[in-house]
């Protein structure tokens, strides 16, 4: 029973390293912030 939880828990987190990695990159992984402006006026096109 305890194997089963275990193989069950790794498995989960196994898919969720991948979709994490490969198909939804969540903004607080990129490690890149969307602090910086373009100008005076703030419309963050950088």
């Amino acid at each position: 029973m305890i194997q089963n939880i275990l193989v069950l828990l790794i498995f989960l987190i196994a898919v969720g390293y991948l979709v994490t990695k490969y198909i939804w990159k969540p903004a607080f992984l990129t490690g890149k912030s969307n602090d910086k402006s373009c100008g005076s006026d703030n419309c963050g096109c950088h």
